[in-house]
């Protein structure tokens, strides 16, 4: 039953319709807070029930304390949830698994069935295999579905199956670009048991760059697949309230510069400030000046510089792209009278009360790539063949330390999961500054090759691929308009890109090949190699696909340290492609300059890219093309029928995808032969109601582990190797090692993810000193196993299994995963210093028991050695759970005790505990009602 405690119930009138709000103004303190802490208020006043959400939660964001870093807990209901395929897809499998179960136990499956919107987009498994030429779109999209038809058939399945369940076919887009120029509404509307109801429009997504949409002040940010599963199941999200950093912008960009300058100036701008696990609300008068896509790049960017969201307020350019992108007139209207009628209108002259301010004057920003290895090491474009020469001569680099934002974020491909790193641990190094006038010696070492008919000289420094890739940029006309018309300006002074550059394009959306089409700027683009390879995330995850054979080859023989320029968002070692060292982040129009010169040795502002065919040489400020140029173009060019057409059948999807055999039915019929789709065994043998909660006695320590282990090192998602449990498991289903995909991919079946648990090849269990990898050992023979065939061995036994770690247990990306296949091992309770506190609710979302060490112990304070046997005693026959339990460690016949804190810090925690965790509790609740 909803509450109004505050009186904040009230109603608004536009265009003779009337929807109920709760008003801000009718809590005391509402004005001073930032915007994104307004739409949290007001999310708290819609959803007072006085369990759940109380008054006390209410009164406390209002009263909010901004110096604070410890501010209270409150609970968050989204709107709706935004999925990609590679974490939406085991969010459907464990929806499908609980309609089994739903069944078994009399209710009916359909009850299943999400309470919030969620949308799918299907956008992270197109490879650019094919490149440079016309039919590079359709043999990229044949192979996709080829490769991934098991899972498509599941999504399709479910489209069918469960209301408000949109799910975007392969081909189409990435999520992100398709959320800002389609999906979001900023405004929401439902049907209340009053009438419509309009409150903004907020979300959760499974994955990192859902904060693109902040763009558009819509409030949504990157989280794991149970969070996702428990908020679409109607299960408000707990969240402590943030700390608000506000960035305060004046001036405007100089001639030149582009919204990717901009972004990496940010990211290195808030990574110095550090402003992990904050909110950034953008103010101030420059907020006008920036254009709507520009705003969503920098929004796209913030897990680079760590904050969980980076936010703009709505104005009259939010509605300009709203008219823009075809949204209803009716729809626009109510945005602003619900935003001028709440204090969420953009107030140039407003200074609300924050954590922090930084400035920024936009007049100040350069030209400018970030790289090779982070994305905060931005390098103005002057210093960049100088920055080089030192990288290529050995100059040190500093490192990020395991642990940090920066392995979190490196960790979080090829599946894209949200960072998740606790804020007050700062281990990674500071944004690196380049000097550029220092002269390097670097190793040149040629390596001749022939391509294309003709010999080419490959060496270290040498760009090798060069994509127009990610929704971070391809959702902005003006950059990729800008590049258009640099490619126009390249062939017609006669440039060709380098034959040993692999290049492609793969927009966000359709709207963007549209618009080259139509401004006739895609024959230059194809002249140049920029050929469509697919609509989806491709190079900027790592599906770049494989080198040209012979660049390859050169590469691997001779060791070269080679460079991809890319328009993407990150580019740590290894992530864009194995065999390349070095990557750049760039706008659209350097990927094709780049990719002109094939080598991050030129100097992109003196030297020429190449010559004309007089023999005159060109330089880039000579095919440069000015705002006024990329303005008439965008102008003559980009129109509302473009996205209203292009959005009109967005779920029907191409003939592939029509004409797969999908079950009819509301129960999904699962293949037993499907290596990537199974049935989970989470709800098996459930009963309607729960069993009592017991002691967990004689437990073994499966892995006794340090300080900062990360959700990587628990559950990779990266390659399979042949050698592993998974890669064994493959083999024997006939599955090629070429075919193996990644732990990502394969995230549906739990037979792979749980061989894949403990996996991570850079594992340190103390059990096996000296040993890296998924190893322990079994007790009591003490023999070295796989972690996967001890934990086996144990449960043939009927040994409970606990993890003992140092702090920070569960830093890195927010992966489910990393909690259903600790759980699926046997591992009944955790015991760590300290936990990051997603992983921490992830345990407890799948009825794995939290504990950590008082304040000064430490298993080797302790004299822990995890060859023990331990008893956790406490937890029987207590309602509610005790603060604290006694843990009995039994070593030869001597017992010793300590004492743990129960990390479930609240009454919904526990609650999801004694149920087995939050899908076993969800199913039962639906059951009974």
């Amino acid at each position: 039953m909803k509450a109004n405690s505050f009186g904040a119930r009230g109603q608004l009138n536009v265009d003779n319709r009337t929807y109920e709000v709760y008003r801000l103004d009718r809590v005391k303190g509402s004005d001073r807070l930032p915007y994104s802490l307004k739409v949290l208020l007001e999310n708290l006043l819609r959803n007072e029930d006085g369990q759940l959400v109380t008054p006390e939660h209410v009164t406390s964001l209002g009263g909010w304390d901004p110096r604070s870093a410890s501010n209270p807990e409150i609970q968050y209901t989204p709107a709706r949830v935004l999925m990609q395929d590679f974490t939406g897809v085991p969010c459907v499998v464990d929806l499908v698994a609980m309609r089994d179960a739903m069944t078994s136990l009399g209710g009916e499956p359909t009850r299943i069935n999400p309470l919030i919107p969620v949308e799918l987009v299907i956008d992270h498994s197109v490879i650019a295999d094919a490149f440079a030429s016309p039919a590079a779109f359709g043999i990229n999209a044949e192979l996709e579905f080829t490769r991934n038809q098991e899972r498509y058939q599941l999504l399709r399945w479910a489209q069918r199956a469960f209301d408000d369940f949109l799910v975007v076919p392969p081909d189409t887009g990435i999520c992100h670009q398709i959320n800002l120029e389609y999906l979001a509404r900023v405004v929401f509307t439902r049907d209340g048991a009053r009438g419509p109801v309009a409150y903004p429009d907020t979300l959760v997504g499974t994955d990192s760059h859902t904060p693109m949409v902040n763009g558009l002040g819509v409030l949504g940010w990157g989280v794991g697949g149970i969070e996702a599963e428990a908020a679409m199941l109607g299960q408000p999200m707990s969240m402590l309230i943030p700390q608000v950093v506000g960035l305060k912008l004046t001036g405007e960009l100089p001639e030149g510069t582009t919204a990717t300058d901009l972004v990496l100036t940010v990211a290195e701008l808030l990574r110095r400030t550090r402003v992990v696990g904050k909110f950034v609300d953008f103010f101030g008068p420059g907020v006008a000046s920036v254009p709507l896509a520009t705003r969503a790049t920098l929004g796209n960017m913030s897990p680079e510089y760590g904050s969980t969201c980076a936010i703009f307020p709505i104005d009259d350019e939010t509605l300009d792209y709203l008219r823009l992108t075809g949204r209803s007139e009716h729809q626009i209207k109510l945005v602003e009278a619900y935003a001028k009628e709440q204090g969420l209108w953009h107030r140039p002259d407003h200074v609300p009360d924050y954590s922090e301010i930084i400035e920024l004057d936009l007049a100040t920003i350069v030209p400018s790539i970030a790289g090779p290895k982070r994305p905060q090491d931005r390098i103005p474009l002057g210093a960049v063949s100088r920055a080089v020469r030192g990288l290529l001569s050995g100059e040190a680099q500093e490192e990020a330390v395991q642990g940090g934002l920066d392995d979190a974020d490196e960790h979080s491909f090829p599946a894209s999961d949200p960072i998740a790193v606790s804020p007050g641990v700062h281990r990674d190094a500071p944004p690196r500054k380049y000097q550029d006038n220092t002269d390097f010696v670097w190793p040149s070492d040629p390596v001749q090759l022939g391509l294309a008919g003709t010999v080419a000289s490959l060496d270290h420094g040498d760009v090798v691929i060069a994509a127009i890739t990610s929704c971070t940029n391809t959702s902005n006309p003006t950059v990729m308009i800008g590049a258009g018309l640099l490619a126009k300006k390249a062939v017609e002074r006669g440039l060709r890109s380098k034959p040993w550059v692999k290049t492609s394009l793969a927009p966000g959306s359709r709207v963007v090949t549209d618009y080259f089409n139509r401004s006739g700027l895609t024959p230059y683009l194809e002249r140049l190699g920029f050929d469509l390879v697919g609509y989806g995330c491709t190079t900027c995850i790592g599906n770049s696909g494989p080198l040209i054979p012979e660049v390859s080859a050169a590469v691997a023989e001779n060791n070269l340290t080679v460079a991809a320029v890319l328009s993407g968002n990150r580019n740590f070692e290894g992530r864009i492609h194995s065999e390349v060292k070095m990557n750049f982040l760039a706008s659209p129009p350097l990927v094709i300059a780049y990719a002109l010169t094939g080598s991050m040795h030129t100097d992109l502002l003196h030297d020429p890219l190449g010559e004309d065919p007089e023999g005159n040489p060109v330089y880039l400020h000579d095919i440069w093309p000015t705002t006024a140029e990329i303005k008439t173009i965008v102008d003559q060019n980009l129109e509302s029928l473009m996205f209203t057409q292009g959005y009109s059948d967005v779920g029907s999807g191409d003939g592939r995808w029509r004409g797969m055999q999908v079950p009819e039915g509301d129960m999904f019929a699962w293949d037993d032969h499907s290596t990537y789709v199974q049935r989970p065994p989470y709800f098996d043998g459930m009963t309607a109601r729960p069993a009592p909660v017991r002691d967990i006695t004689a437990a073994r320590v499966l892995a006794f582990l340090g300080d900062s282990v990360t959700t990587d090192h628990i559950s990779p998602a990266g390659a399979i190797r042949n050698d592993s449990p998974a890669g064994r498991y493959l083999t024997e289903h006939g599955v090629d090692a070429a075919d193996f995909n990644s732990y990502g991919s394969r995230r549906g079946n739990h037979h792979v993810m749980i061989r894949g648990t403990f996996a991570n090849v850079r594992l340190r269990n103390r059990l096996v000193p000296g040993v890296e990898g998924g190893f322990t050992r079994h007790f009591p023979d003490g023999g070295q196993q796989s972690i996967f065939d001890a934990a086996t061995s144990y449960a043939a036994e009927a040994v409970p299994l606990i993890v003992i770690a140092g702090t920070d247990y569960g830093s890195g990306s927010s992966r489910d995963w990393a909690a259903k296949g600790t759980l699926l091992l046997g591992v009944k309770a955790v015991l760590a210093g300290s936990f990051e506190r997603i992983h921490r609710s992830n345990l407890i979302g799948m009825g794995v028991l939290p504990l950590q060490f008082r304040d000064g112990d430490t298993a080797e304070s302790l004299g822990l050695t995890g060859e023990e046997l331990y008893s956790i005693i406490g937890i029987e026959g207590h309602t509610p759970l005790p603060r604290e339990v006694t843990v009995r460690v039994e070593d030869h016949g001597r017992a010793k005790y300590i004492t743990a804190v129960i990390r479930i810090d609240t009454p919904a925690e526990e609650a999801y505990y004694a149920h087995g965790g939050i899908l076993p509790y969800v199913l039962r609740q639906l059951l009974a009602g």
